[in-house]
């Protein structure tokens, strides 16, 4: 081989052997780390294809628009949450306010992971939502709506548990718990420790009815 050869050909990356399947879900899991770090209105397309080695002509063979990649990236973000919620919320040989604290002391431990860079998607784009297209808002919102309801899942477990009282308002404690948890997600980005997690999850147990 010569040495022209054995050369990449600069601008251009890498040709990866994958079928329509496979590249298209490597754009969106790459979308989800970006986008869980910074906004999607910044983000350029290039970025993404390059990471995972994707000619710039071929975006649109998976994706009809930014918005439709965009969108892609949210769904699969929601879906991956929403298994992660269940796995902490739903272990029933666990105390229900217990599952929620597991919940909170795993993604603190990721949060550290990824030296506070990685926030949450669902929070980063709500900060762009005027801006957005109006799917991202409804789809934002729906999103919210599903961890809201598998928290108040959990807290109607706590209350059969005896752990809440029985007058409780699940529905909106859990509300009130994500408000408070996307904006301590941010906060804790700016102060790079979980001192802000600390802060709103502690205040969270402590207001709880029992």
């Amino acid at each position: 081989m010569t040495e022209t050869q054995s050369r990449p050909r600069r601008g251009r990356p890498p040709k990866v052997d994958r079928d329509f399947a496979d590249t298209r879900a490597a754009l969106i899991r790459c979308g989800m780390e970006i986008l869980t770090e910074q906004g999607f209105m910044s983000t350029g397309i290039d970025r993404v294809l390059k990471r995972v080695g994707v000619p710039k002509g071929s975006f649109y063979h998976y994706f009809d628009s930014k918005e439709d990649f965009g969108q892609a990236v949210l769904d699969s973000y929601a879906g991956y949450f929403a298994r992660k919620l269940d796995r902490w919320l739903l272990q029933i040989e666990v105390p229900p306010l217990q599952r929620l604290r597991n919940f909170v002391e795993d993604a603190k431990c990721g949060m550290a992971r990824h030296q506070f860079c990685r926030g949450c998607l669902v929070g980063n784009l709500g900060q762009e939502v005027a801006i957005l297209p109006e799917s991202f808002r409804l789809q934002l919102e729906a999103t919210l709506c599903s961890w809201q309801e598998r928290l108040a899942r959990c807290l109607r477990d706590a209350q059969s548990a005896g752990e809440l009282a029985a007058e409780a308002d699940c529905e909106a404690l859990s509300a009130f718990f994500w408000i408070g948890w996307e904006g301590a997600v941010q906060r804790a980005r700016l102060t790079r420790d979980n001192v802000p997690l600390d802060v709103f999850f502690n205040g969270f147990m402590a207001g709880l009815p029992r």
